[in-house]
């Protein structure tokens, strides 16, 4: 049988389907972001123990990374290298995801997902470490929402941000510093426009202290998105710079603003533990980050 549509009836039909697409909604990610779902990524990171470059764990810690990022739609790429520490040479991966088979994407989203050797107690970095992985694990959920913008983002995680000994300019942000290298020998460090480094984000007492040379108008978007969602009482300036697994690739002319509450008493002692810490703190860094990367960010 076969049938067709007067012109008008036909008109008629384009305009109700071209209506209902104007008025598709638009999904508000950062109302999607789940600090309950980042603490559980935490939980699990925090579960597997102490997570060293070169150990089981942190093998175990990149297959889960890996496992929840390709189940939202990212690929991931391990980045492997070598580098000399003062014990000697070691072995360290990065974890690289893109969205969708993006080629290009511009902006990035950092943490770190090592933790600090210690031999006098068991180090499982709830927070250092355990918290941004968590978050930015999340954060790749909701982006994957808006599959648009999650091609313009690249995920990165850093193996061997703690120092083996004491940070030094050659001990500490190992990962972040060959990624750095990396991206200058290939000549695609220009072509990132800026980044977020997730750092210690999950302390119940929340007070993300953004270094005082954090690049201004990264900054300012951070400051807004947080005003706009009335959680600026949540974020402040730091009295003295950091470095972090941001400072080399500010270094190479990338702006990345590092998110980190470094006001956290039990940094680096065996009391950085998951009860430490707070969905409701991951819940408000997530949706300030969620929020500035979709309204601001790309502007």
């Amino acid at each position: 049988m076969s049938f067709f549509l007067r012109p008008a009836i036909l008109a008629s039909t384009y305009l109700l389907i071209a209506s209902s697409c104007a008025k598709a909604p638009t999904i508000k990610i950062w109302t999607e972001f789940s600090g309950d779902k980042a603490f559980s990524h935490v939980q699990a990171l925090v579960d597997l123990g102490p997570r060293p470059p070169g150990s089981d764990a942190i093998v175990r810690a990149r297959a889960y990374i890996e496992e929840q990022l390709e189940g939202s739609g990212w690929t991931v790429i391990e980045q492997d290298f070598t580098d000399q520490t003062p014990r000697g040479e070691s072995k360290f991966v990065n974890l690289v995801a893109r969205f969708g088979g993006a080629s290009k994407p511009v902006f990035l989203l950092c943490s770190h997902y090592d933790t600090k050797i210690f031999s006098e107690f068991s180090f499982v970095g709830a927070n250092d470490g355990g918290s941004s992985t968590g978050l930015l694990l999340e954060l790749g959920r909701v982006l994957a929402l808006q599959p648009d913008l999650a091609r313009k983002i690249e995920l990165v995680f850093f193996d061997g941000e703690e120092a083996v000994e004491n940070f030094s300019n050659t001990d500490g942000i190992y990962g972040s510093r060959h990624f750095a290298q990396v991206l200058v020998k290939d000549g695609s460090a220009k072509s990132f426009r800026g980044g977020l480094l997730f750092d210690m984000i999950g302390d119940k007492s929340l007070d993300v202290t953004l270094p005082p040379n954090s690049p201004a108008k990264i900054t300012a978007g951070i400051f807004a998105s947080a005003d706009a969602l009335k959680l600026r009482n949540y974020f402040t300036y730091f009295d003295q710079d950091i470095t972090d697994d941001h400072s080399p690739l500010n270094a190479i002319g990338i702006p990345v603003v590092d998110l980190i509450d470094f006001h956290y008493p039990p940094w680096h002692t065996a009391e950085d533990t998951i009860d430490k810490l707070s969905p409701q703190s991951l819940q408000v860094v997530g949706s300030v980050a969620a929020y500035y990367l979709s309204q601001l960010a790309f502007k």
